[in-house]
């Protein structure tokens, strides 16, 4: 069983630093907010639909109910395709100000036959002896920020946040090692077992797009985001390209979630990776 010692200093220490850069930045954004085109004060809203293709990675141990030792895999050797997962986000800014909420559900499955890409009580599958697993995942993903728009000019916008971040997630295994078991404790060769969180964090990040091309409707959207606080460290970045149409845009960007969790749970870590391609409509 691999073993995850964190600082919680050092994760304080993190998000106090990350916070501390984010006042500088807003500060330094300041004077060109001035010179920024200001935009309306009426209220302007957005809500986007993507379906996202994320590889799905990590580490879990499980322990069965009887069970004398933990059966841990790597969800990668078992979700080894891309998974399809739909998410939106809602967007709402009055001036400067605003509002953003993005949500991202996924219930997705796979198995594995033959495999030894396992380890019962931190010691893999005998050589002789394979396993076959089938692995199921639940999860809801919710983000809710607030953000300044510190920069809007013309060809770049420049959005600091700040907010929280919810994962709830259920993995569910089954599993039947067969051939040379006997190394293998009876209770242990054949099981089923789930292995849940439920977390929340703090996270501070960026936001925005450069514009270029004819009437600037071609632009190259950004996003980072960083934090913690249930969790040991998360962040998440998106880039990609997308076109502007009077009613709102088409995009497609490459979309990366990262979770580093508490070394006291049975999820130890989670990350999500993968294009997203989706609409958004304004008014």
């Amino acid at each position: 069983m691999r073993s995850n010692i964190k600082s919680t200093a050092g994760n304080q220490k993190f998000v106090v630093s990350f916070a501390v850069l984010m006042v500088a930045l807003f500060a330094s954004t300041g004077a060109l907010a001035q010179q920024a085109v200001s935009g309306s004060d009426a209220w302007q809203f957005g809500v986007s639909i993507y379906g996202w293709f994320p590889d799905i990675a990590g580490q879990t141990a499980f322990t069965q109910p009887g069970g004398s030792t933990e059966f841990e895999i790597d969800i990668d050797n078992i979700l080894d395709n891309l998974e399809f997962t739909l998410m939106g986000i809602f967007d709402m800014r009055k001036g400067r100000w605003g509002l953003l909420t993005d949500a991202i559900y996924m219930d997705v499955g796979g198995s594995a036959t033959g495999t030894r890409e396992a380890t019962i009580g931190g010691t893999p599958i005998p050589i002789d002896a394979t396993a076959d697993v089938n692995l199921d995942i639940e999860s809801l993903i919710w983000t809710l920020a607030g953000y300044y728009r510190a920069l809007d000019q013309s060809g770049m916008t420049l959005d600091v946040l700040a907010g929280t971040r919810y994962l709830d997630v259920e993995q569910s295994v089954d599993w039947t090692v067969t051939g040379n078991v006997g190394s293998i404790p009876a209770p242990d060769r054949a099981g089923a077992a789930t292995a849940s969180l439920t977390n929340w964090d703090v996270v501070f990040g960026v936001r925005g797009r450069f514009t270029f091309g004819v009437q600037q409707a071609w632009f190259v959207p950004y996003y980072l985001d960083l934090g913690a606080g249930d969790s040991d460290f998360t962040w998440q970045g998106i880039a990609g390209l997308g076109y502007a149409f009077h009613w709102g845009d088409i995009t497609a960007v490459w979309r990366y979630l990262y979770y580093d969790l508490s070394s006291d749970t049975l999820i130890k870590d989670m990350d999500f990776s993968g294009p997203a391609i989706g609409c958004t409509f304004r008014w």
